[in-house]
C-alpha cells in the first residue's frame, strides 16, 4: 500500500502552477527556502554530494541544493508538481533528476545511495511518517546526513499553523494543514532513532507577522527541524 494521501497530493497538484510565484500561496516556501538551505549546507557541505529531496514538489529546494553545487534528485508523487519542477529547470539551466516515485519504493530500488536526504514540510501530509522516516534511513549511506522539517502537535501550533496562517494572515490555503497529522518533536526523535538516525540538532523555525521575517532559533513549539546521521 502507498504511503500517500490522494486528497493531499490533488490538494498540492491544484495549485502547483503556482509554485514558482513567490507572491502566491507558495509564498512561506520561498522565503523560508534561503534559511533552510543554509541550516542543511551548514551541517552536510553539499557540494558534490549526491543529495535526494523526498517530497520535492516543484522543487524550489532542490534546485537550490543544485545552484549550492550538489548532485540533487527530487522525489514526488504528484506528476504536476513534477511537471513545473523540471519547466523550472529549462528556465533556470540547472541540474536535477525529477522523479515520480514514493520514498519507500525507491529505498527498495536505490538504498544506501545517498550523503544526504532532506525531507521537508512533507511528513505532516502523509498517513505513515514513520515508514517515511525508515525510508530516509534506507536511502542514505551511513555517516551521511537526513534532514527533517515538520510542525510541533501543540494548541499553539494550531493557533498559528492552522487558525492563524491559513484563515487570519490568510498565507495559506485553507485546509492545508491537518492538525491531527501533526508531529512532536518527541515522535520524530523517537521515530528516528528506530531506524538508525541519530538526532544531532533540534531547531525552531519562527515568522514575526509584523516584520514578515522567519528566522531559526530555539522555540520549536510550532515549526521546528531536526538534524540526524546515519549510524555507521
Amino acid at each position: 500500500m502507498q504511503n500517500a494521501d490522494q486528497n493531499e497530493l490533488d490538494k498540492f497538484s491544484q495549485l502547483a502552477h503556482r509554485w514558482w510565484d513567490p507572491e502566491s500561496e507558495f509564498k512561506p516556501l520561498h522565503q523560508i527556502n534561503p534559511l533552510r538551505l543554509d541550516w542543511i549546507d551548514s551541517h552536510a557541505s553539499i557540494a558534490g554530494k549526491k543529495v535526494l529531496d523526498i517530497g520535492c514538489g516543484g522543487g524550489i529546494l532542490s534546485e537550490s541544493m543544485a545552484v549550492k553545487g550538489a548532485e540533487v534528485t527530487g522525489i514526488d508523487l504528484s506528476s504536476k508538481a513534477l511537471a513545473v519542477a523540471r519547466l523550472h529547470l529549462m528556465e533556470s539551466g540547472s541540474s536535477v533528476e525529477y522523479l515520480e516515485i514514493s520514498a519507500e519504493q525507491f529505498a527498495e530500488q536505490s538504498p544506501a545511495s545517498f550523503d544526504v536526504v532532506s525531507c521537508m514540510e512533507m511528513l505532516e501530509h502523509v498517513p505513515n511518517p514513520a515508514s517515511t522516516i525508515a525510508a530516509c534511513a534506507a536511502l542514505v549511506k551511513p555517516g551521511g546526513h537526513v534532514f527533517f522539517s515538520t510542525i510541533n502537535r501543540n494548541l499553539k501550533a494550531y493557533l498559528l499553523a492552522v487558525i492563524g496562517a491559513e484563515y487570519v494572515l490568510k498565507m495559506l490555503p485553507k485546509g492545508t494543514h491537518d492538525y491531527a497529522k501533526f508531529i512532536k518533536p518527541s515522535e520524530l526523535t523517537r521515530w528516528s532513532k528506530s531506524v538508525e538516525l541519530e538526532p544531532s540538532e533540534l531547531i525552531g523555525l519562527s515568522y514575526n507577522p509584523i516584520t514578515q521575517i522567519y528566522s531559526l532559533g530555539r522555540d520549536t513549539s510550532v515549526n521546528y527541524l531536526l538534524h540526524t546521521k546515519k549510524v555507521g
